[in-house]
Parts: C-alpha cells; sequence; structure tokens
C-alpha cells in the first residue's frame, strides 16, 4: 500500500534515506515541521508491513506558462536495499505521476545525481525521457 507520509513517519523516511545518501545528518524537528508543512509537497511511501520499503516525493508548482498549468518534480526517489528489484521504486514514482495528474500539471520532472546507467535505464523504464530537456544544478557552497 501507498499512502502520503506525515510527521509521524519521520523516523521511518531518515532511516530509509539512509539508504539513499550514506552519512546524512538527520534533520531538526523544526526542518521537519518546515517540510511537512509546505503547501504542493507530498512524500510518499511504500510500507511492507511496518517497515517502509519505498518512498520518494513531489513538489507541484504553479506556473504562468502553459495556460497557468503546474508542474510536477519528484525527488528523493529510494527504495530500502534488501528490497530493489522488485518495482518498489516504480510503484511509488507511478503513484506520485498519478498525484500530479490529479493536481492539474503538465509535465513531471525528475532529475538524479547517479552516474549509472542502470539507474537512468529505470527511471526510462518510469515512462521518463532522459533526451526531453537538459538538467543543470548548482549547489551551494559551504
Amino acid at each position: 500500500m501507498i499512502r502520503d507520509l506525515g510527521v509521524g513517519d519521520v523516523d521511518a523516511l531518515v532511516d530509509l534515506y539512509r539508504h539513499l545518501n550514506v552519512g546524512d545528518a538527520p534533520p531538526s524537528q523544526e526542518a521537519v515541521r518546515a517540510v511537512f508543512a509546505h503547501p504542493g509537497l507530498r512524500h510518499f511511501g511504500l510500507y511492507d508491513g511496518e517497515q517502509l520499503i519505498a518512498s520518494c516525493n513531489l513538489a507541484v508548482i504553479p506556473n504562468l506558462t502553459r495556460g497557468g498549468s503546474s508542474y510536477g518534480v519528484i525527488e528523493n526517489v529510494v527504495t530500502h536495499a534488501d528490497h530493489r528489484g522488485r518495482g518498489h521504486g516504480q510503484a511509488v514514482i507511478r503513484h506520485a505521476i498519478e498525484q500530479a495528474w490529479t493536481m492539474a500539471a503538465y509535465k513531471v520532472v525528475l532529475t538524479t545525481s547517479r552516474k549509472d546507467p542502470a539507474v537512468w535505464a529505470f527511471y526510462e523504464r518510469c515512462g521518463f525521457d532522459s533526451g526531453d530537456k537538459r538538467a543543470f544544478v548548482i549547489r551551494r557552497q559551504p
């Protein structure tokens, strides 16, 4: 079952994120409250019993082009290492895309920092077209 995650799921989500970015510092309680209070940002999770095994988040952003249609951005796609290769990641991504469509988004964008062609192929199997747009990233220096 895939469902929206809330503040009560934060410990499970932060634990799952260890399979995404090893060594990340956990967020402060203030950051948790701010993230889950942000309008237009949703986190989705797939549970196996009591264990959160896959997740992603979706931001739906208002827009003044395309007739005022919003667009979605999917980030932080992760599946627990012990549960990979079983379709769980695809399921949460499909769910996020469906939610974006119900929120009248005209497109959904997903970026990844992974350099592994197998990861890129995974996103293409989810329906994303890597040749449609080019992404550029700049990071704030510490």
